[in-house]
């Protein structure tokens, strides 16, 4: 299968997790991806070792691979005369510009989009901010943790009444992957825009906008009930009015989740799966109106006999249960899930494993490839830009490229 963006050339200049991550998802797509890397120092996240509790000794390691697999890099000092040519030289027969640069380093670099289309007129200009294009706060940074997460309320709105502070990300880079998946979407659309109509357009995604948008529902309902959404309290079921919507404790102390909006219709299953068919006939149970004012009475039902059997067993035995559910899992036993691995959705990259971006073409995983070295491909971009080794030589004694 040919990738879809096979033949697009796109211009990476940007550090850390997010705008990276949506380079990532157009080189898993099919895209040329050249990763502009400080000469010196490359990309800061080359240094991420440890995030929380989990260290990483040596390579390769997945805190550069997750966000750079299949990219090519070249070491560049954008502010040399030698470095703005070579920029221009790769813009010139581009696709994409890729930027996470604040709008102050791009103009200091001359790399914004006017600088960028006086070189290119055609290319397709994305970039990614924390809070957006507009505003008075446009031109400041920000991390997920800060735009994504904490701003645009789901800090807030899982961290349980009574809790100190907030409920932090659940891992790094959280709101990054997403938001740069929504900007690779964008470059995608841009491209698809330039090629009907011949208008090449900026892209715009922050991580301020793409945290709303992931609580866009959430969102919607406060502004009109005029109230924030809240948390259920730690330990809470999970519905008021459901005891098959919310979480069920396991005899080896996991949980599954039953997720059921029509309890009515789902609870003679149920009942025959956890083998208590008697309970289909209970009287407290007959109706949908029952069964919501019966609940607690439910709930406590369903927890003794749940907590009966491991995860495994009752997995076993709802693998012909109607209803929506699923086992509760982390991020390592993800690895073990047959139906995770049935749809390719952790794909190798080299020596590693890694997540592949959500969107599949002709049922076909992507082909991941693993991240750059620093400046591993310096060399063959340039020789592709027509320098012979004597330029090259010139241009790395200078300081220019590495």
């Amino acid at each position: 299968m040919t990738p879809p963006l096979e033949g697009i050339r796109v211009v990476e200049v940007a550090m850390y997790g997010f705008v990276p991550s949506a380079g990532a998802v157009l080189a898993d797509w099919g895209a040329d991806v050249v990763k502009i890397e400080h000469a010196v120092t490359g990309d800061p996240q080359r240094g991420l070792r440890q995030t929380g509790t989990m260290k990483v000794e040596g390579d390769p390691n997945p805190n550069i691979e997750h966000a750079n697999r299949g990219k090519r890099s070249l070491g560049l000092d954008m502010s040399a005369p030698e470095g703005k040519e070579i920029l221009h030289d790769l813009i010139r027969r581009s696709d994409v510009f890729l930027t996470s640069f604040l709008p102050a380093s791009r103009r200091k670099l001359g790399i914004d989009v006017d600088d960028v289309r006086a070189v290119n007129p055609e290319i397709v200009y994305a970039r990614g901010s924390a809070l957006g294009p507009r505003g008075e706060e446009a031109e400041k940074g920000g991390y997920d943790m800060t735009a994504f997460w904490a701003r645009a309320a789901t800090a807030a709105s899982i961290t349980p009444p009574g809790v100190e502070g907030m409920v932090p990300p659940p891992g790094p880079a959280y709101g990054d992957t997403i938001s740069g998946t929504n900007l690779a979407g964008g470059v995608a659309a841009a491209l698809l825009r330039r090629e009907r109509t011949g208008e090449a357009q900026v892209v715009d995604v922050s991580l301020l906008g793409s945290g709303l948008w992931a609580m866009g529902h959430g969102i919607g309902l406060s502004l009109h009930l005029g109230k924030a959404l809240e948390a259920p309290e730690t330990g809470a079921h999970g519905s008021p009015t459901n005891p098959l919507t919310g979480l069920y404790r396991t005899a080896d102390g996991r949980y599954l989740a039953f997720v059921m909006m029509q309890p009515a219709r789902f609870w003679a299953d149920v009942c025959r799966h956890i083998e208590r068919p008697e309970l289909a006939d209970d009287p407290r149970f007959a109706t949908a109106e029952l069964i919501a004012e019966n609940t607690p009475a439910a709930v406590e039902t369903l927890r003794e006999i749940l907590a009966t059997r491991t995860l495994g067993e009752w997995t076993e035995r709802f693998a012909t249960l109607a209803g929506p559910w699923a086992p509760v899992q982390d991020s390592l036993q993800v690895g073990d899930d047959a139906q995770i691995r049935d749809n390719e959705y952790l794909v190798r990259a080299g020596e590693l494993e890694l997540v592949a971006n959500p969107v599949q073409f002709d049922v076909t995983a992507p082909r991941l490839r693993p991240a750059p070295e620093f400046a591993a491909q310096t060399e063959e971009i340039l020789m592709e830009l027509g320098l012979d080794w004597a330029r090259i030589i010139a241009l790395k004694t200078a300081g220019a490229v590495t």
